[in-house]
């Protein structure tokens, strides 16, 4: 069966035809071997996006399948990522509380967003802008959120809380000072899940560590009962501040609510008025005026509650049964009055709303997990959050692009497969896209994943169409399973996987290779921490410096006087302590002629004719010279005018298509004309020491004389 170039474009997936046999049995195995890797591990991302564990499930089903089927690296392994998420829970948890119903509906908006930047870059082909974020960039941003992935986890290994404010490093500090509380049964699952990963990963790397450390922990945790919960109201507490903090609280909560409604209907009534009599009519000014008014109120109060909710969740209580089946109370550790026996366990409120109190006295585990398929709907779009969610929505694009190619490439050499960029744009993005439209935040490709894929031996993109059936079958049959699965477990399985993306050795190797890049690297890795939980502020500044170290260094390149080697050849006079002629100056320009560096152009050649002023001729070298743009051309027919009219010639050599084409459609080289442009510098020197011998000049001690070509035979 043949199938037509245009065919294949479109439906990348039909270069797998004739397919079945052998192929079909280990893309079958595969595809099986990953989706026992995927499965935990899309939950565990899935928290570290700040969504509920089961809607990594969701973008573990249709993308991971899209990707494959629309890409062009039949390995490549898609799904929930460790640093895709993390971004998206950075871009998100400053407008709408982590797994709230408003933080999944902006995940999924943002995973829309992704997909149509990454489809529309695919499609116009300009993946190149991804080498606008160099490597050392990558590495530095990589290295530093790599460490705020496994310090992000370190709370629910111990099963302690943790604060979410502007300022990641406070977080963790807060972290660390709760230490002391840590719940040992949940430091013992997580601490078991580590110890089973890392002795599979040492001794037997072919079995699924990931799902034989869940299995075993979720087996324990059902059987020693690790979840303990219970419910409360705000009367039930006994210590003062715990309650006046829990009604404050309460009470704000209300208030949000009530400035959300009361801006919700101003925003409709604005419109209506905008579009009646104008976006600069007096009403609609005042009401625009009086939403921006409600809009700081609200940011306050929210503020208020977020730091109200990190005093609340740090209290421990010890719960004391109510005489005569009254309500137990609850008083704080170590508090409880004499006579009043507490029931043996440490509790801490893990929600509070409307007066209700959710306690929890134990491990925290995944809980229920919706049975069936995600619903499949248009994904809710805010035009409100759009311009709040646009950069984010690049800076995912083009790590998870760069993230996903890199991969797609590394695998690429060892299966000798061609890959292409563009065509993985589209399958990135149209995966995105599915998974927008089927309840899932943004996925790229991913490397461990993907290691496995290969290593099982996955010969086409149909092994993840596979691990995506079987991750449907989870979906269907098995979520029940998973409802003891302790959440400590989940942040091992995170701990495990970001481990191997810390290379210090990587950041090293690009000092050495350049000091710009190692600054760029170190400076992105710097910003990333301090930026946190803003890690898109962290990846511009790398971005943005490596740019500018660029340009810096483009504005000024090397320039050479050359002189005659002992060994014939021209080199650097001053690196070589080589003589200098008489008769010539000659400069070698290492670098494009363009707008930057045109005045350094200027300077240096200057500089190096009034260092030889008894020299009449100048040979410029061009071979370095690989751009010539209009500033580059005016500076270039300036020089050689005026040092015309200082009895100097400009001989030029080496200069390349590209430069003589433009130096031809501006004139310039008809007017320094095809005499004294050369294909060498041996060729040009040679003509400028026979013009000097035709005009009488004694040019034998001359240390650029073209030497005497030998003759064999």
């Amino acid at each position: 069966m043949t199938v037509s170039p245009r065919l294949k474009s479109l439906l990348p997936f039909l270069r797998w035809l004739p397919y079945g046999g052998a192929t079909l049995r280990a893309d079958f195995l595969a595809g099986l071997t990953v989706a026992l890797v995927l499965v935990p591990q899309s939950m565990a991302y899935a928290q570290l996006a700040g969504m509920p564990a089961y809607y990594g499930l969701y973008a573990a089903f249709l993308p991971v399948m899209v990707a494959a089927l629309w890409g062009s690296s039949n390995q490549l392994g898609t799904g929930p990522v460790a640093v895709v998420s993390l971004l998206t829970a950075s871009a998100l948890t400053p407008l709408a509380a982590s797994g709230s119903e408003a933080f999944v509906a902006l995940a999924i908006m943002l995973a829309l967003l992704v997909g149509i930047v990454q489809l529309v870059l695919g499609v116009f082909k300009l993946g190149i802008i991804v080498n606008f974020l160099s490597h050392p960039v990558i590495v530095g941003f990589t290295n530093a959120a790599a460490m705020i992935i496994g310090l992000s986890q370190v709370n629910k290994l111990i099963g302690v809380p943790m604060g979410r404010s502007e300022h990641f490093i406070e977080d963790i500090w807060g972290v660390a000072k709760l230490a002391g509380d840590t719940h040992l049964p949940t430091l013992a699952m997580g601490a078991t899940a580590i110890a089973i990963m890392w002795a599979i990963r040492r001794k037997a790397p072919r079995l699924p560590g990931v799902l034989i450390a869940v299995a075993v922990t979720t087996a324990a945790s059902w059987l020693i009962g690790f979840e303990r919960n219970a419910t409360a109201t705000i009367d039930q507490v006994a210590e003062p501040e715990a309650r006046a903090l829990l009604t404050e609280f309460v009470r704000t909560e209300s208030r949000i609510k009530e400035i959300n409604e009361q801006i919700a209907a101003r925003a409709i009534e604005l419109k209506t008025l905008q579009k009646q009599r104008g976006e600069l009519s007096h009403e609609a000014v005042t009401l625009n005026y009086e939403v921006d008014l409600l809009r700081l109120q609200l940011k306050d109060r929210e503020d208020e509650n977020r730091r109200r909710n990190r005093a609340i969740r740090s209290f421990v209580f010890e719960r004391v049964a109510g005489p005569d089946g009254k309500a137990s109370e609850l008083f704080a550790e170590g508090r409880v009055p004499a006579g009043k026996v507490a029931d043996g366990h440490r509790w801490r409120i893990a929600r509070a709303a409307q007066g209700d109190m959710r306690l929890t006295g134990g491990g925290e585990v995944v809980g229920r997990v919706p049975e069936g398929l995600p619903s499949v709907s248009l994904p809710a779009v805010s035009w409100d959050m759009l311009g709040s969610l646009l950069s984010a929505a690049i800076v995912i694009s083009l790590v998870g692009f760069m993230e996903a190619i890199s991969i797609a490439k590394a695998m690429a050499a060892k299966t000798k497969q061609k890959i292409d960029p563009s065509q993985e744009l589209i399958g990135q993005g149209l995966a995105n896209i599915v998974g927008s439209f089927t309840q899932a935040f943004p996925v790229s490709g991913s490397f461990s994943r993907s290691a496995v894929n290969i290593n099982a031996g996955a010969l086409t993109g149909m092994s993840s169409v596979f691990t995506g059936l079987f991750v449907l079958l989870t979906l269907l049959f098995l979520t029940p399973l998973l409802y003891h699965l302790p959440q400590a477990v989940l942040a091992a399985v995170i701990i495990m996987a970001v481990i191997g993306l810390i290379n210090i050795e990587a950041v090293k190797h690009a000092w050495k290779a350049s000091k710009h890049d190692g600054v760029a690297a170190v400076v992105t890795f710097v910003a990333t921490l301090a930026a946190a939980p803003h890690l898109d502020s962290g990846i511009m500044i790398g971005a943005g410096l490596a740019i500018g170290l660029y340009l810096y260094r483009t504005m000024s390149p090397r320039v050479a006087i050359l002189g005659r080697h002992a060994d014939g050849s021209l080199r650097d006079a001053a690196v070589h302590h080589l003589p200098a002629s008489e008769l010539v100056t000659a400069v070698r320009f290492d670098g494009r002629l363009y707008f930057a560096n045109v005045s350094f152009f200027e300077d240096a050649i200057l500089e190096a004719v009034a260092a030889n002023p008894k020299a009449p001729y100048l040979l410029v070298v061009g071979n370095g010279i690989n751009e010539l743009d209009a500033s580059g051309e005016e500076v270039m027919r300036h020089l050689v005018e005026r040092l015309r009219g200082n009895g100097v010639t400009v001989v030029f050599s080496g200069l390349k298509k590209q430069v003589i084409d433009v130096m031809t459609a501006t004139g310039l080289f008809e007017y320094i004309s095809q005499r004294h442009v050369f294909a060498t510098a041996d060729m040009a020197l040679e003509a400028i020491h026979t013009w000097a011998a035709e005009r009488g000049q004694d040019n034998s001690a001359s240390p650029l004389r073209p030497l005497p070509v030998k003759r064999f035979g």
